[in-house]
Formats: structure tokens, sequence, C-alpha cells
């Protein structure tokens, strides 16, 4: 049902918006891992991902974006389980503004995956900036298969100067722990063209998050590309 909500909320935006003001814009990459707020989603393996983006002059957003996932190996005492391959799919949509050194949004994120990798999440997105810093908080339930659906809120605190940026982040409600990345990030450009953008990153993760302590460095590259628009 909030699915149906969600995806309905979004196309009504999408159709009301005035197409001639409207750019498309797409990215793909790969990163050496693929962690989400301090979780590690691919079992310290690389993670292909992509997206689609549109944009309006208004402010209004919408987008949707993958990457690949995989589950661990284990062992139940008797038998191994191999790790299975799976994909993660968000679909967004919000809006966003500034006035002077200050930015604000709202929106919402709706998360699935493929092969049972996880259950499925909703939230609804917040976010306020003020020159080099930014605060997001999301408001979200996961539908956590056949358990009771839970509750969360996520708050982030960014601050970035010249490509430079940390992110400290904590869980609370049903869930719980905090995590920290730092890094940096640019663009490789060669003769005046910009190749592709590029980022490093260490994340450190607590015990509560993960069920022990976690220190992760992570390389990542990406293509940004426009399909349409000014």
């Amino acid at each position: 049902m909030q699915k149906a909500i969600l995806t309905s909320a979004l196309m009504g935006a999408f159709l009301s918006a005035p197409a001639s003001a409207v750019e498309l814009t797409g990215n793909a990459g790969i990163v050496s891992e693929y962690l989400f707020r301090g979780v590690p989603q691919t079992d310290g393996k690389a993670a292909a991902q992509g997206g689609l983006d549109a944009a309006w002059e208004s402010g209004l957003y919408l987008g949707t974006w993958a990457s690949s996932v995989r589950s661990g190996d284990a062992f139940d005492g008797t038998d191994f389980i191999e790790g299975t391959n799976g994909l993660e799919l968000d679909l967004y949509g919000g809006w966003g503004g500034e006035s002077g050194d200050f930015s604000y949004g709202i929106g919402g994120t709706y998360y699935t995956y493929t092969d049972q990798f996880d259950d499925d999440y909703y939230e609804l997105n917040l976010s306020g900036g003020w020159k080099w810093f930014t605060l997001d908080v999301a408001f979200g339930k996961y539908d956590n298969f056949d358990g009771p659906r839970q509750d969360y809120t996520f708050t982030s605190l960014t601050g970035d100067y010249n490509g430079f940026y940390a992110t400290v982040g904590n869980f609370s409600q049903d869930f719980d722990g905090a995590y920290l990345e730092v890094g940096y990030g640019n663009t490789l450009t060669v003769a005046g063209e910009d190749l592709f953008d590029y980022t490093l990153s260490y994340v450190h993760s607590d015990a509560d998050l993960l069920g022990n302590t976690g220190n992760t460095l992570i390389f990542g590259i990406v293509k940004q590309f426009k399909i349409s628009g000014t």
C-alpha cells in the first residue's frame, strides 16, 4: 500500500510538471565496496551502480538509482550457505531550493531489493544546509519480512570544503548505531575534458551498527552524462 502511494505521488508530480523545463541526467560507476549509512551491502566485494535523474527549474526532482548487492556466506552449524547476488533499486523524488547561503529540501525514498537480500524501506526525507554544512533527517519504516514492521530515524551531519568532506550519521528508535565517514572527491580532467568523478573515503562503523566495529576504505568512480535539457 505504501509503495503504491509513494509511486502515485511521484508520478503525479512528474506528470504535472512542464516537460519543457526538465533536465535529464544519468550516471554510471563502480565502487570497491558498497556501504550504505555505514552498513556493508556487498560483503566486501565491488559494486556496479547507476541511475537516472530528472530536475526542474522549480526545484522539483525525480530519480531512480540501482546497485548490485551481495549477502555473505554463512554456516548454519550443518550446511554451508553460499551468499547470493541481488540488486537494490531506489525510487525517490522531492523538492529543494536555496536562499542565500541556506538550502532546504523535502522528499521521499523507496528502497526495494531482489533475491530476498532485504525487505522494503520507505522514508520521508528532510534536509537543511548552510554554506559548508548539511543536516539530513530520514523518518523511515521497514517491512521486516515476516516480523513486526519497524520504525527508525536516521540523522546525519555533513561538512564539505574544496572536495573534502566528513559525515556523522546516527540511527535511533528500532534501529541503533552510528558511523563516521571522511573522504575526498573530485573530477579527473584531461585536456579540458571531464572524464569522470572519483572519491576516496574511509568509513568507521560502531559496534551498535554492525555487531562489531568496522573500518572500511572505499574507492569509487562515476561518470555523469546529460541526456536532455538546458
